[in-house]
């Protein structure tokens, strides 16, 4: 096998307090394509990195290969393109090796590079994930999502740095905001599961890392009272930002436009849930 490509979805992590734990794919994609032989393609750190990883993991001989990107993940947005690139090359290299790791190996390669699996969970399998390491392994439980609900999602101009956005979350937090926020997380990871959406509805009122990061985004809580006012379930920051999603099961084409006249700079996609994740589609 020569060439190999894959589509693999955006993703949104946290939803609230369920921090590097939390997933949703959402229907924006990336087409990556994997060729092996000198030819480079696109020349990225990560790239290298998880081409590297993967050679080092699997014990398998080294062959040079290029990669090219075609799609529409915006970067440096909260929407996971790092974690959809570091899962096609994974899963590209998998491919064209011949090496057939589980795709749960594959998501523990995914996720020793991004340090966390809230993006490479929903990234690789599609739908709502719950993950995290137990020990040496990535433990991960994935629910579908019902069309019905609309992931109504504002992508700002502004880019927000994963790593500035970390700083600004505290090390330590006090019993109460540390209750809340694994009530939050568990009410949300329930509701998902159940599919009972109208009981996310209240849930997103975060204090792990929102009021932090409001600093580097500072029209979130504006453009999410706005989605809720016209008739959102709820909202959140998605990621570390700078997209902010608005989940709706009624009156998303209005909900995006409140959401947008709150931050203009901005464009607003109405998404769904994607349940598939990484597919490979030429092989």
């Amino acid at each position: 096998m020569k060439l190999v490509t894959l589509r693999v979805p955006a993703s949104t992590s946290n939803l609230g307090s369920g921090f590097d734990t939390l997933g949703l794919a959402v229907n924006l994609y990336n087409r990556v394509t994997l060729r092996v032989g000198n030819e480079k393609g696109i020349e990225d750190e990560m790239i290298v990195e998880a081409g590297d990883h993967f050679f080092k993991r699997t014990k398998r001989r080294s062959f040079p290969f290029g990669v090219w990107i075609r799609g529409e993940i915006p970067v440096a947005r909260g929407l996971g393109a790092s974690g959809a690139l570091r899962a096609a090359v994974v899963a590209g290299l998998n491919a064209l090796s011949g090496e057939k790791l589980s795709s749960a190996e594959v998501l523990e390669l995914v996720t020793d590079l991004e340090g966390h699996p809230d993006n490479a969970s929903p990234a690789l399998l599609g739908g709502c994930t719950v993950s995290g390491r137990v020990g040496s392994d990535v433990r991960c439980l994935r629910f579908a999502v019902s069309p019905k609900l609309k992931i109504v999602t504002l992508v700002p101009e502004l880019r927000v740095s994963t790593e500035e956005a970390r700083r600004l979350v505290p090390q330590n937090f006090s019993k109460a905001d540390t209750a809340h926020s694994l009530n939050r997380a568990a009410l949300i990871a329930v509701a998902f599961a159940s599919k009972n959406y109208k009981a996310l509805r209240g849930v997103f009122d975060d204090r792990l890392h929102q009021p932090y990061r409001e600093k580097l985004v500072p029209k979130l809580s504006a453009v999410i009272r706005a989605g809720e006012r016209a008739g959102a379930i709820g909202g959140f920051l998605s990621g570390s930002g700078s997209s902010i999603i608005c989940l709706a099961l009624e009156n998303e084409e209005a909900v995006a436009k409140a959401m947008q006249r709150a931050w203009p700079a901005s464009e607003v996609f109405v998404l769904r849930a994607d349940n598939s994740g990484l597919r490979i589609l030429t092989h």
